[in-house]
């Protein structure tokens, strides 16, 4: 059966997360069923990172199998017809090799985080940022993130209901960036913990506004300790970027 890779992009707003579910409309769900709109099977739809509840995406990757051959332009157009109106878009699709796994294929995952930092709240990216109306300092927040980067043992900053078999994990990117009114924290590995990145920002967020210091960090990364976790950045703020595979492993 030809299998094909489609990036999608979705605001993650109305969803229960990407995992369809017994109750709630889902990600995936909305997928399978556009899939079986135009094509008349049902299919089961794998992609390369299952978001939470609140989280978007901009290039989530995903792939799925059909009976038969169809040429991906009319894939891609017949899916995002079938799902409007919903916030989600297919942006490409591509026939790929039959061994080719959106989730065990990729090599690399990025993520972005945006936090609003001023005195107002948010009237158009309400849902879309973490509001922080105090000051935050961006600096010292990189300062803090130089300790998180490379391998180490997470437990402090991997959810209780995590099923990774492992805590460790190597972290290849946590960088720190100011634009005007809005702070991006940005962070890429192969994998990540269940809300690693979502209490990576929340414990930078501490440091940020002066309740943490740079050392704190450190001492919580070593803890190995869920408790010694700064706050649970929200869902909202969250976007998975996008995803890296070899080019082996897509043609």
């Amino acid at each position: 059966m030809p299998r094909y890779k489609i990036t999608i992009e979705y605001d993650g707003t109305p969803f229960v997360g990407w995992q369809r579910q017994a109750t709630g409309q889902s990600v995936q769900g909305a997928l399978e069923t556009a899939i079986l709109a135009f094509c008349g099977g049902q299919v089961s739809i794998r992609a390369a990172g299952r978001t939470d509840s609140g989280v978007h995406a901009l290039g989530q990757v995903a792939h799925f199998d059909l009976t038969t051959a169809r040429d991906p332009f009319k894939i891609r157009e017949a899916l995002n017809y079938h799902l409007k109106p919903l916030p989600v878009s297919v942006l490409h699709c591509t026939e790929v090799p039959p061994d080719f796994d959106a989730r065990f294929s990729a090599i690399k995952r990025h993520y972005c985080y945006r936090i609003l930092n001023r005195r107002s709240r948010p009237a158009l990216d309400k849902n879309r940022v973490w509001w922080v109306s105090v000051p935050l300092d961006a600096e010292i927040m990189q300062d803090a993130a130089r300790h998180l980067i490379g391998k180490h043992d997470f437990t402090t900053f991997r959810a209780a209901q995590c099923q990774a078999a492992s805590p460790v994990k190597t972290l290849d990117q946590l960088d720190v960036v100011r634009i005007g009114e809005e702070i991006e924290i940005r962070a890429s590995a192969r994998s990540f913990l269940h809300h690693q990145v979502r209490s990576l920002v929340g414990t930078l967020k501490h440091v940020g506004d002066g309740h943490w210091q740079v050392e704190d960090v450190r001492r919580a990364l070593e803890a190995c300790d869920r408790k010694a976790c700064g706050v649970v950045a929200p869902a909202s703020g969250l976007y998975l970027v996008g995803v890296d595979y070899t080019e082996v492993a897509t043609s």
